[in-house]
């Protein structure tokens, strides 16, 4: 019985290791493109896969399921969805620079519709595709490598024939680690890619003569053309981009601005998002040039029209889409891919490096490929010419031959034993022939019309052309002058048959500046119910109603429309609300809860004050808690703009239970719950920052609080209700502050 030994080890040391292995599996295996082919490891076998069925861009399409599932079958067990879905990417022409799928249904729109079922659609590779990405891969070309379960052979590499890193782009997600490569014009990388294979002592500044910048499918304009040299020179950066608005009149006299092309990364539900910020631009008022928008985007291109006011000064409003929107945004450069077997972020001449050696070395491989096969093909027609020369003989071996093996050894060897001959002199001839192994086979399985005078010299034309190819191929594979040349009329090739018009406009623009048009400052009302619900109204509607509304209102004031409202909770909050983002309506109109246009918690905090900031510079503010701490604080401090600060200071479990205006008031009067009350003057209350707790202003007996605060001028009288009955504070004492008070005799 074999002996089992137990091994002992760190449970960090595994957990460590496994999750270096997972991580090297995420970002090798799946989610890092080839820095060769620039492909993912599920786009090299799902275009594979499709050129092994046979699904030729001059064939008929044939349905992505079977595509989906024959590639899942034999080399990529991940699930059908992130091969169906990189299949629809390939196809987008609105992602891709050069689409390597031919796509035949509904593969999505730029607007974010997704594809629809892979059941529905159908595909098949695009001329590119097979002749620039499949092309000679008969030719041992590259290396093949066992699937996942040993089953099949998939191309560790596709041999493709351009910088695709570039041309297409990627975007992945690893561990650790992520790719974000834009897409480029192909004739532009293609020439930067011959000049330096012509010198390469050429620089990344030097190489930006021919590859200007991005080329993104949807066009659009690059921003910042000053910093694209760092970008293209470490590979990592940000590349600024705006969409293409142009402007037109309208038949009423309003102007259209026109967005013809958008960033790149407004691609899919982008569209929507902008199309719903610009409304809300004019929702809160930002600007008011807002008529209508609408988008009027279809398969001709994106067309996004928004009608402005005929005064509108345009080129201040496209600044404000660029500052408020996505209409300019930012491409996230990282152009990391996998090289050498290695993760590796890489600039603009190190990935055209990268593709130059793969090109040598697939051109290696193809020529030495072709050379074997054309030494080879020479033998073979060497022999059949020197066996017509004396096709009588090799007739007459034949004949008197009576296997296949005997024959053969006396075409070889020149063995003439068991052959029967015409002639002694035959017998002589015979010995001494001496084809090869190849050329006797070749005889043996000649044809009798190749004796055909014509077909002799179509064979004798046929190997001086073998002849001319064996020469030229090893003049490539011993020159590399040679190669480099071959490589590159390759190149111009596919370029000439390929390019597209570049779709991107590249340039140094200052950053959008956008100059908000004062507003005209006027009066309003502000009015809120007891339920808080709140809105604005006219001043001079608020004047002719004052009675009904302070009746029907719980809270109500005149305040600037610039301005804002302040509302105190008994938390010691301070929520601000602009004026502006109160809808303004009428009396009968229902209004806006106040806490949609705030971070007011209604689940949380109740309202004990609501004022208008505005006011509150030249005035001063008594703060008082349930447990009778009490401040006086400047209303300057609260001319905030955050929507929510800190208004004051409580003690843990107190709250604070009035926050009032004093003007000319000389006292103050506080009830407990428990019924007793004081008064004293204001002036014994210090003046504080917001940030204090205050000061006693009653001495409270146990477990009572304060549950009232009244403000008395001098010698004022007033009637006010405390529960069922009615007393007159008026009539109360003046005290000192922080003592106990005196219980009051209701009637």
């Amino acid at each position: 019985m074999e002996e089992q030994r137990i091994i002992r080890s760190e449970y960090s040391e595994i957990m460590q290791q496994s999750y270096i292995d997972y991580a090297m599996s995420v970002i090798v295996a799946r989610a890092l493109p080839d820095i060769r082919d620039g492909l993912k490891p599920v786009q090299r076998r799902t275009l594979y896969d499709m050129y092994e069925l046979g699904i030729r861009y001059d064939r008929p399409y044939r349905k992505s399921a079977r595509i989906v599932g024959d590639t899942m079958g034999k080399y990529h067990p991940h699930g059908d969805s992130s091969i169906y879905d990189c299949l629809v990417v390939m196809a987008q022409n609105f992602k891709k620079e050069l689409p390597l799928v031919d796509g035949h249904g509904n593969f999505g729109t730029i607007e974010g519709d997704s594809a629809a079922a892979m059941r529905y659609t159908e595909a098949r590779l695009a001329r590119v595709t097979q002749e620039a990405f499949l092309a000679d891969l008969d030719k041992d070309i590259v290396d093949f490598v066992p699937n996942f379960d040993a089953t099949e052979k998939e191309p560790a590499v596709l041999p493709v024939k351009i910088p695709n890193f570039l041309v297409n782009g990627s975007e992945g997600i690893a561990v650790g680690m992520a790719t974000s490569t834009p897409p480029h014009n192909l004739a532009e990388v293609i020439d930067a890619q011959i000049a330096l294979m012509q010198d390469e002592t050429l620089s990344t500044r030097q190489l930006m003569r021919y590859v200007k910048g991005p080329d993104f499918p949807t066009g659009g304009i690059v921003i910042n053309k000053d910093e694209l040299a760092a970008i293209y020179e470490t590979g990592e950066g940000k590349i600024r981009i705006r969409g293409k608005v142009e402007t037109e009149k309208a038949k009423n006299g309003h102007i259209n601005l026109i967005i013809s092309e958008i960033p790149y990364t407004m691609i899919g539900a982008g569209i929507g998002k902008f199309c719903a910020d610009v409304a809300a631009l004019a929702e809160k008022k930002v600007t008011n040039d807002i008529i209508d928008i609408s988008n009027q985007s279809s398969k001709e291109g994106i067309r996004i029209v928004i009608e402005l006011k005929k005064d509108t000064d345009v080129e201040n409003f496209t600044n404000l889409l660029y500052k408020k929107t996505k209409l300019e945004d930012t491409f996230g450069v990282n152009m990391l891919a996998i090289y050498n077997g290695r993760p590796e972020t890489m600039g603009l001449k190190s990935i055209l490096q990268a593709n130059i050696d793969f090109q040598f070395e697939t051109a290696r491989r193809k020529y030495t490929t072709l050379l074997q096969k054309e030494t080879d093909k020479k033998e073979v027609q060497e022999g059949l010419i020197k066996a017509c020369n004396v096709i009588d003989l090799v007739i007459e071996i034949l004949r008197g031959s009576k296997t296949r093996a005997q024959a053969k050894d006396c075409l070889v060897n020149g063995v003439t034993d068991g052959i029967n001959f015409k002639s002694r002199e035959s017998v002589v001839m015979a010995s001494q022939l001496h084809f090869t192994e190849r050329q006797a086979d070749a005889i043996l399985e000649m044809r009798l019309y190749k004796l055909i005078g014509l077909e002799l010299d179509a064979l004798i034309k046929e190997h001086e052309e073998t002849v001319a190819n064996i020469y030229r191929y090893e003049d490539i594979l011993e020159d590399r002058t040679s190669m480099s040349m071959v490589i590159q009329e390759e190149l111009r090739s596919i370029r000439n048959e390929y390019k597209q018009k570049r779709k991107t406009e590249v340039g140094q623009f200052d950053e959008a500046v956008y100059e908000e048009k004062p507003e005209e400052e006027i009066d309003v009302a502000f009015i809120m119910d007891r339920f808080g619900y709140a809105k604005t109204i006219d001043a001079t509607t608020y004047d002719k109603n004052f009675d009904t509304i302070k009746n029907d209102f719980k809270y109500s004031f005149k305040i600037k429309n610039t301005s804002r409202v302040c509302v105190f909770t008994h938390l010691g909050n301070l929520h601000t609300i602009k004026v502006q983002d109160l809808p303004a309506g009428k009396m009968r109109d229902k209004g806006v809860p106040i806490d949609n246009v705030s971070n007011y918690d209604t689940t949380k905090e109740q309202i004990i004050a609501v004022l208008p900031q505005s006011s509150l510079n030249i005035y001063r503010l008594l703060f008082v808690t349930k447990s009778a701490m009490m401040k006086i604080v400047s209303g300057g401090e609260f001319d905030v703009t955050r929507k929510l600060v800190a208004a004051t200071k409580l003690s843990d479990g107190d709250e604070l239970l009035s926050v009032s205006v004093v003007t000319d008031e000389e006292s103050c009067v506080l009830y407990t719950e428990n019924g007793y009350a004081l008064r004293f003057l204001l002036e014994e209350l210090p003046d504080q920052k917001k940030t204090a707790v205050g000061v006693h202003g009653m001495n409270l007996a146990k477990n009572d609080s304060v549950s009232d605060m009244w403000l008395l001028k001098p010698e004022e009288s007033r009637e006010v209700a405390i529960g069922e009955k009615s007393f007159d504070i008026g009539t109360i004492k003046i005290a000192g502050r922080n003592t106990k008070g005196s219980k009051l005799k209701l009637k």
